[in-house]
């Protein structure tokens, strides 16, 4: 194993966290400013949300910079016990990530009734959060996502229904129809990352 592997991924997942954090924060703003009428506020903390979201999948395709073996090894065995205390360790357990999809459910309405002026932010918002979850689901993929499932699913003793990367697609879905339940945004397409 090269000795940085484990470096670079505790790294730069707490990059990612401190992303989200700021991220809950500008979502809070711009719904703070929804609720005062400040079109102009409102924009500037959904672009920074974007950004956010940006930055947030580049940091976690940089955590998995590094060979699926040293993953296979070194990584995953820190992330189920004795290393941690639950048999069913996930992201889905942090508070961050309850408070990001409880605010993404609280703007469900603000997203549907969305004003004119802000339909271009709100699109390259949905874009960049669909660039986190295709980063998401790529990380997953390189480390066998794609042919197993979570460790949630796998350290509990239940056969997997769906592989991890299948359980990611359903949860994007899923957060799609909060952040975009209008579906004006085109299927299928991500952020392009040279137009940022």
């Amino acid at each position: 194993m090269s000795p940085q592997s484990l470096e670079i991924w505790k790294k730069l997942h707490w990059s990612f966290f401190s992303m989200i954090q700021a991220l809950n924060i500008a979502l809070q703003r711009f719904e703070q400013a929804m609720i005062n009428e400040n079109l102009a506020l409102a924009q500037v903390e959904l672009e920074s949300a974007a950004t956010l979201m940006l930055a947030s999948g580049a940091a976690m395709e940089l955590a998995a910079s590094f060979n699926p073996a040293d993953y296979d090894q070194h990584i995953r065995p820190t992330m189920i016990p004795p290393y941690v205390e639950s048999h069913d360790f996930s992201g889905l357990m942090l508070w961050d990530h309850f408070f990001l999809v409880a605010i993404w459910m609280r703007l469900k309405p603000i997203f549907e009734n969305l004003p004119p002026e802000l339909q271009s932010s709100h699109e390259r918002f949905v874009l960049a959060y669909r660039s986190l979850a295709h980063a998401h689901k790529g990380v997953c993929s390189k480390f066998g996502g794609g042919e197993t499932g979570s460790i949630r699913s796998n350290s509990v003793g239940i056969s997997a229904q769906k592989t991890a990367v299948e359980t990611l697609e359903q949860f994007e879905k899923n957060r799609e129809r909060l952040l975009d339940p209008q579906h004006r945004v085109m299927s299928g397409y991500r952020f392009d990352h040279q137009s940022a």
